[in-house]
């Protein structure tokens, strides 16, 4: 029943954070004990009838048809991030849960070539979890030595929420952090019998109170592309984009590419920062491995 929990949880969440005017419920007779819609405006809103509505957040019925899934999605206001991770929960809970997989994830060479090629900014791949799996000289400049970190710490989530010098990089370092948690549950969601993101996830929640409360505000977010504004301690003030490019051959992995406006202050800090950090021990590495779980042995 876990994951039947973490559907209706996930519901509840999202029906605590929608006035009724912002919904479009109207008003209801009597004080509200509770934030949010209540559970007979989001029936009335989905069309379904509120005991049935009330089985879904109790998950005592797990098996709801697609024409209601999007009905209750559309009366949550949920947005298609939001959409596919109650669909995972729901997969998970009705069903036999997809296998996590507990091998190493390996970075297939060709894509070591790329970071190579792209030398002049900062890329890295990201695996499950966000386990940072490779990356090139400027990535680790610009962010921190990951290869340098245990192999239990080379996670880019646990990196930003938990350590001091992301919180200084990050200009907007809340909304980043909260972003990358908001991934972390959708990762969850997809692999619930993951162990390595159970641990981390209870890692996070016991060091990191603003990890507590994004968490059990249920909140997932994904970005295919946007702006991160930095201080880096060495060139200063930068603003980059960023696009994360999904891999078909390998779903759980993605390329994350840091790029400047040409001809803009950011691009100089950036080629400033690059010739800075050339000559320094162990900073010639081009698309190295990091490989965050060296457990078992993973695929090439």
């Amino acid at each position: 029943m876990g994951q039947s929990a973490e559907f209706g949880k996930f519901l509840k969440a999202m029906r605590s954070r929608l006035s009724p005017e912002v919904a479009g419920a109207g008003t209801t007779p009597g004080a509200r004990r509770v934030p949010g819609l209540r559970r007979e405006e989001v029936a009335r809103l989905a069309g379904v009838s509120t005991d049935y509505y009330v089985r879904l957040e109790q998950g005592r019925n797990i098996h709801p048809s697609r024409t209601v899934l999007d009905a209750v999605s559309r009366a949550l206001r949920l947005d298609s991030s939001e959409h596919a991770h109650m669909l995972d929960l729901l997969e998970n809970c009705a069903g036999t849960p997809r296998p996590s997989g507990s091998t190493v994830q390996g970075v297939r060479p060709a894509l070591r070539n790329l970071l190579d090629a792209v030398g002049d900014v900062p890329a890295m791949v990201l695996g499950r979890r966000s386990d940072v799996l490779a990356g090139n000289r400027m990535a680790f400049l610009l962010f921190t030595d990951f290869p340098a970190l245990p192999a239990a710490e080379r996670n880019l989530t646990r990196w930003l929420i938990l350590d001091s010098g992301a919180r200084d990089l990050f200009r907007d370092w809340k909304t980043v952090a909260a972003e990358a948690a908001g991934a972390l549950r959708l990762d969850v969601g997809r692999h619930p019998n993951d162990p390595q993101a159970s641990q981390l996830v209870g890692e996070l929640a016991v060091h990191s109170e603003h990890f507590r409360q994004w968490w059990a505000g249920h909140r997932v977010a994904t970005r295919a592309a946007g702006t991160v504004r930095l201080h880096h301690p060495t060139v200063g003030d930068l603003e980059l984009n960023f696009e994360n490019l999904a891999l078909p051959d390998d779903p759980d992995q993605t390329l994350r590419i840091y790029s400047a406006r040409p001809g803009s202050p950011s691009s100089d800090a950036l080629a400033l920062l690059g010739s800075l950090g050339a000559p320094g021990a162990g900073q010639q590495r081009e698309g190295i491995d990091v490989v965050a779980a060296p457990q078992e042995t993973g695929k090439a």
